[in-house]
């Protein structure tokens, strides 16, 4: 009753089997007996069409899967702080908001294989510090970002198959594989049926995948690629990349001084396959002297060079090619 009982309650008063009551159209059980039991959380009706908001806060495993869900709003699952596997395979999401995991610290796995999905927001891992597994297989992803690599620390398990993937970005190599090398772990990942380009980028991930102790694991080597888009396609292992080669940047000098009103020029010079691009960078304020580039005939090779007529206070600084 609203005036009695040994919860205190006010106007309004639930009982603690009413706060854990399942949410319509799902099924709640417990795995396990006495202090051990995990409370897991099913919801396949295939007439929902919204991500649910009372389910009880202790569900350690949470499976919404063929309904007709095609969003998932901000904050979705806030209540869930213990939740440490999250499905939403098999319905029609188009849509996550890049705050919708928040509050999910516990989350070790997240699975949206089969959704509707043409983009996903790497940004929202960081609110899943311990999230080690994201499946994103058969999907409608057709960019996969630059800055992604930033949130992908402690992956271990990525799973891009079957989605509309043409082409990786650098920092994929750059950044996440060094992390996994360093720490002694190993990722595996999905990249199989996906219209790739045959690119150094695909080539170089291929051979390291193959490299004994690699940081990385591919799930299918079976790749498929094309020399460009609508063209045939071969298999990866059986295109010629015997000329990609990682760029190296070569300065001519490290430390230049020269007196006031005098020129100066600063060159760098950098060798690759592809033919790598060069962009100055002054760490000052003042944006300084814009950059001559000039292209070596040879492909391959790139040097760039920055002129400095009458030498001022303000062209001093660090420069960095």
């Amino acid at each position: 009753s609203p005036t009695s009982g040994p919860w205190g309650c006010g106007a309004v008063c639930w009982t603690p089997w009413e706060l854990d009551a399942c949410p319509t159209s799902c099924s709640c059980i417990y795995d396990g007996n006495g202090l051990a039991a995990l409370r897991l959380v099913q919801c396949s009706d295939s007439k929902m069409s919204a991500v649910p908001i009372n389910v009880p806060s202790d569900t350690v495993k949470l499976r919404l899967e063929k309904t007709q869900i095609s969003r998932v709003p901000r904050a979705a699952f806030y209540n869930l702080a213990e939740l440490r596997f999250l499905w939403l395979t098999y319905n029609s999401i188009t849509t996550i908001h890049p705050s919708s995991f928040v509050n999910l610290k516990a989350l070790r796995e997240l699975r949206l294989d089969g959704n509707l999905l043409a983009s996903f927001p790497w940004e929202g891992l960081r609110d899943m510090p311990l999230l080690q597994s994201l499946g994103l297989h058969n999907n409608r992803l057709s960019n996969f970002p630059a800055h992604a690599a930033v949130f992908l620390p402690n992956i271990t398990y990525l799973d891009l198959s079957s989605n509309r993937l043409t082409i990786l970005p650098p920092e994929l190599l750059d950044l996440w594989f060094p992390l996994l090398d360093k720490d002694g772990g190993r990722a595996q990942i999905g990249l199989h049926d996906n219209p790739w380009l045959c690119d150094c980028q695909i080539s170089m991930l291929m051979s390291l995948s193959m490299s004994l102790g690699s940081p990385v694991v591919l799930m299918d080597q079976l790749l498929i690629c094309s020399r460009a888009a609508g063209q045939s396609t071969i298999l990866l292992t059986q295109a010629q990349f015997s000329r990609c080669t990682r760029p190296s940047v070569q300065p001519a000098a490290t430390k230049v001084i020269s007196p006031l009103g005098s020129n100066v020029i600063l060159r760098c010079d950098a060798t690759g396959y592809p033919t790598p691009t060069l962009t100055w960078i002054k760490t000052s304020a003042y944006t300084g002297r814009r950059p001559v580039m000039q292209n070596s005939p040879q492909v391959g090779v790139r040097w760039s060079i920055i002129i400095l007529n009458g030498l001022s206070y303000k062209d001093a600084g660090e420069y960095r090619c």
